[in-house]
Formats: C-alpha cells, structure tokens, sequence
C-alpha cells in the first residue's frame, strides 16, 4: 500500500537524524565539527540499504545500493584521509563564530540536523529508484552508466587533487593540469552526473517527484556549499584564479581549446 512506502521514506529520516546525533555527540567531545563531512554520504548509504531491505529485492534495487556504497564509502574514505588530524575547516569556523555563545549545542541543528534533512531530500531519489518495480531497460543502463562515469570521474578528479596538495614543491600553487584543466570544479561534476544518473533510472516511473533530488542536489553545489563557497575562497588565496576562470569552465569540461 501507499502509505507503507510513506513510512518507509519517513523512517529513513529518523535514521538519518539518529546517525546526525551520533555525530553530534562526536563533536562534543572533539570540539570539531568537521566529520559531518565524511558522514554527508554515509547518510546515503544507510538510507539505500534500509530502502533495499524494505523492498522486494531486485536487480534494479542491487544495482542501486552497489552504486550508492561504491559512491559512498570512496567518498567517506577520501574525505576522512583528507580531513585526519586537522584543526576545523574554516567553513565550520566561520559559522562557529557567528553562532556563539553555545554554538558546541547550537550545532546540534545547525550542523548536523541539517545535513541529515539535506541528504534525505536528495535521497528521495534512491527511494524512488528502489521502489521502482519496473524491468531494465536501455534507458536504466544509460542512468547506471551515468552514475558509474559520475564515480569514477570524481574519484579521479580528487585523487589528482590529493597528489597535487601532498607534493611539497605544489605548495601555494593552483592545480590545474589532469581532469582540473578542462574544468575548475571536476569533482562536483562528478558528484552531479552520479545524481543525474539515478534519476534517468527512474524516468520510467513519470517525472514528478524524483525530480526534486537531482534539482536540489545541483543547487547546493552550485549555490549552497559547493561552488560559489569554494570560488571565493580561492580568489582570495591564489592571485592566478581569476586568469585560470577566464580560460576554464566552472563545471561542465571543455575538451577543446578556446
């Protein structure tokens, strides 16, 4: 019935926020805030293995869940080498400072209920996608394909980055040579092709709601947390960035020259 699949999408909220305060209890004691970083997409990989287990299994719904924990457990890997003893991103800091007094509790919301509410909207999509009881089709191999590129694509494009940033002579220089010389930001258009792609396999089922995660997901990369934030930061650090925007594009990767 329809209201079951109802409370299954709800349920994967309450796991989410659960997971949030586990992280949040974390914080308290580390007085850091920044592995709700790694957590962003383990949100997702526990929402799609509650989903696979809540639905009939299928080939679709396997394909799904292999995707979201290849995604997922490389991004969680990666982020937490990246982040492993450092002090609090200065993202973090920023928003600490403009919530104290009391922001170790404040965060509680602010931080982490936040981004286990943004993870569930997104997820919404893989939902949809493992709810969908419909036979393969050319166009889920498409979306798959997609999804698969998405992956691999922004594995690399931050595997480029992690070498770049741990060969010393790099130090205070802009990388922009592999996948980050046809495009500034390969990484994130990674991220939005693996989004993209879970929603062509779900085309089959109408275009209506599952077109909400995809659409969100490109908003906070564009618009949220992802670029806009990030450009800012790196005009002010590198006095060569506005001459390397000029040459490259923000996402989408021009293989060609100007």
């Amino acid at each position: 019935m329809e209201w079951i699949s109802h409370m299954i999408y709800l349920n994967a909220l309450f796991i989410n926020i659960l997971f949030a305060y586990f992280g949040w209890l974390i914080s308290l004691k580390k007085n850091n805030v920044n592995h709700v970083d790694i957590m962003w997409s383990l949100f997702f990989v526990f929402n799609a293995l509650y989903f696979y287990t809540a639905f009939a299994p299928s080939l679709r719904s396997a394909l799904v869940l292999l995707l979201v924990f290849l995604w997922g457990a490389r991004l969680a890997v990666y982020l937490t080498i990246r982040n492993w003893g450092k002090s609090e991103d200065a993202r973090y800091l920023k928003i600490r400072q403009n919530n104290e007094p009391n922001f170790r509790y404040k965060s509680a919301y602010i931080i982490f209920g936040l981004q286990s509410i943004l993870s569930w909207i997104v997820g919404s999509i893989l939902f949809i996608a493992i709810k969908n009881d419909h036979p393969l089709a050319g166009l889920d191999i498409l979306g798959f394909s997609l999804t698969l590129f998405g992956i691999a694509y922004e594995s690399i494009a931050d595997y480029q980055l992690m070498l770049f940033k741990n060969d010393i002579k790099n130090r205070g220089k802009l990388l922009q040579s592999g996948l980050w010389k046809f495009s500034r930001h390969p990484n994130y258009f990674g991220e939005l092709l693996v989004w993209w792609g879970f929603f062509i396999t779900t085309l089959v089922t109408g275009v209506y709601f599952n077109l909400v995660a995809p659409l969100f997901m490109t908003f906070l990369i564009l618009r949220f947390s992802g670029v806009t934030l990030l450009e800012a930061n790196l005009i002010k650090k590198f006095d060569e960035y506005q001459t390397y925007k000029k040459k490259v594009n923000t996402l989408i990767p021009r293989f060609w020259k100007a």
